[in-house]
């Protein structure tokens, strides 16, 4: 399985709470060409899943539009997310071919750098809009293969 990680697109930094935190215009322009660039390059997945978090929905609503489909909300997504809960979340859909999540850092950081076998996760980092691929392989401990990692001012 293709495991699509999306980090939410540029967000208001304040509002009346953290969970409320629109896009900015740049946001919606920066989903809107993660959308375009997974239509184009035949990276449409079966399903999409996001935080539920208004930045993170914004984006995955751009996103889903652009491709066809209907995101789902995933509560796990929310800030806080820790790989073991999101691999059990997904357990159900393993045999699609890709799965796209929309969410948050730190958390994606430390979840790819789990499933890559990085001793430390903050020798990486997952800017805003960003789209990384994880060649998933799930078997007890799940581990994972990098397939690229796009920022979005080069889709």
């Amino acid at each position: 399985m293709l495991l699509l990680f999306l980090r939410h697109a540029d967000a208001e930094p304040f509002s009346e709470s953290d969970f409320t935190r629109a896009l900015t215009p740049k946001g919606v322009d920066q989903a809107k060409r993660a959308g375009k660039f997974l239509a184009t390059h035949d990276l449409t997945p079966d399903l999409i899943f996001t935080s539920p978090l208004v930045r993170a929905r914004e984006t995955a609503n751009l996103v889903a539009k652009a491709v066809k489909l209907e995101p789902s909300i995933l509560e796990c997504l929310a800030c806080g997310m820790d790989l073991d809960t999101l691999m059990a979340e997904l357990r159900p859909y393993s045999a699609k071919a890709s799965i796209l999540v929309v969410g948050h850092e730190p958390d994606f950081s430390h979840a790819i750098a789990e499933l890559l076998g990085m001793p430390n996760p903050s020798q990486l980092y997952i800017r805003k809009a960003s789209l990384t691929a994880i060649e998933l392989f799930v078997t007890d401990e799940p581990t994972g293969r990098l397939q690229f990692s796009i920022p979005a001012k080069f889709m």
